[in-house]
C-alpha cells in the first residue's frame, strides 16, 4: 500500500489526523546514529527474534509478545529505540498523537483510542504511543477521574484485544503515574538510564563522525557533556558544527562550550515536560 493510501486511512478525531505516519525508509534516516544500552539492545533482538519465529511458538502454545513498554527519563531514546524496531521489521511507524485523541467530551477519548487500536489490528505496524501516561495514568487520581477511569478501562480493553501482526510500544517518563492493571497487559519492558562515559563517548563519535575538528575534541565533549541526555548531547554538538560551518574552522572545545551555554539543557528539558492536564488542555 502506497503512504498516500495509508495516510488516508489513518484514524481522524474532529477532521484531525490522530497519528503520524513513517514509512520504513523514513525509519532507518532517524536511526543511524542511535545508541542502545547492552540490555535494552538485547531485549530488542530477542523480541526481533521471536516475532521471526511465530510458526514455532504456536507450535508450543507459547503466546507471541507484541507489547512493549520503555520508561525512563526524557532524552534517552524511547522514541528512537520505536523507530529502530519499525526499520528491523520493516513495518510502518504510526505515532499516534495524544493532543488528538484525549478530549475533554465525555467519553470522546475513549472511542479515539479505540479508532487507533483498531486501525493498527487493520494495517501491520508498529503503533507508537508516547507520553504514555496521559492516556494510561492511575484511576485513583481526583482530577478528571471519571473521564480518565472511562479512557484508562478502554485502555484496558484495547490491550486485551490486542492480538494481530502489529507491534504495539508505549512509552513514558512517568512510569509512577501509570495505572496498576496497565504494567500487566505488557509482556516487555525496558528502562532507560541516562548515557554513562561509554554509551555518551560512542554517541559523541557518531555525531561528530568525518566532520573536520580539532585534536581531542571528542574526548574534551564527552566530559563537557557528562548528564546530558542522548538528546541533549545531539542537539549541543548539531548547534557546534553549525557554528564551525559559519566560521570556515574545524569543530574545537569552544564551539561545544558555547553551544552547550545557549542550548542549555535544564531549560529544554522543563519547557518538554508536559503534564496530563496540560496535554488535556493544549
Amino acid at each position: 500500500m502506497s503512504k498516500s493510501k495509508t495516510n488516508s486511512r489513518l484514524p481522524r478525531s474532529k477532521g484531525i489526523d490522530m497519528a503520524t505516519f513513517y514509512a520504513p525508509k523514513d525509519c532507518a534516516r532517524k536511526v543511524r546514529r542511535i545508541v542502545l544500552p547492552p540490555d535494552n539492545r538485547q531485549i530488542i533482538e530477542e523480541f526481533i527474534t521471536i516475532l521471526s519465529m511465530k510458526e514455532k511458538f504456536e507450535q508450543y502454545d507459547v503466546p507471541i509478545p507484541n507489547k512493549m513498554l520503555m520508561f525512563g527519563p526524557p532524552g534517552t531514546g524511547k522514541t528512537l529505540s520505536a523507530f529502530y524496531l519499525a526499520t528491523r521489521l520493516e513495518l510502518p511507524l504510526i505515532m499516534v498523537r495524544l493532543d488528538a485523541i484525549i478530549h475533554s467530551h465525555l467519553g470522546e477519548t475513549g472511542s479515539n483510542i479505540r479508532k487507533i487500536f483498531d486501525y493498527a489490528k487493520a494495517e501491520p505496524c508498529v503503533l507508537f504511543l508516547d507520553e504514555f501516561d496521559a492516556i494510561a495514568r492511575t484511576r485513583e487520581t481526583n482530577d478528571e477521574v471519571k473521564e480518565m477511569a472511562r479512557a484508562v478501562n478502554t485502555l484496558l480493553q484495547c490491550l486485551d484485544e490486542f492480538e494481530c501482526d502489529s507491534t504495539l510500544i508505549a512509552a513514558t517518563n512517568l512510569e509512577g503515574e501509570l495505572d496498576q492493571a496497565i504494567w500487566r497487559r505488557f509482556d516487555t519492558k525496558m528502562t532507560y538510564s541516562m548515557p554513562n562515559d561509554a554509551s555518551r563517548t560512542e554517541f559523541i563519535a557518531l555525531l561528530i563522525g568525518e566532520f573536520e575538528q580539532e585534536e581531542a575534541v571528542q574526548l574534551q565533549t564527552t566530559e563537557l557533556l557528562k548528564g546530558c541526555s542522548f538528546a541533549d548531547i545531539e542537539q549541543i554538538v548539531l548547534k557546534a558544527k553549525r557554528k564551525a560551518i559559519i566560521e570556515s574552522r574545524p569543530l574545537c572545545q569552544s564551539h561545544i562550550e558555547e553551544a552547550l551555554r545557549e542550548y542549555n539543557p535544564q531549560i529544554a528539558r522543563e519547557s518538554n515536560n508536559r503534564t496530563p492536564q496540560e496535554v488535556m488542555n493544549s
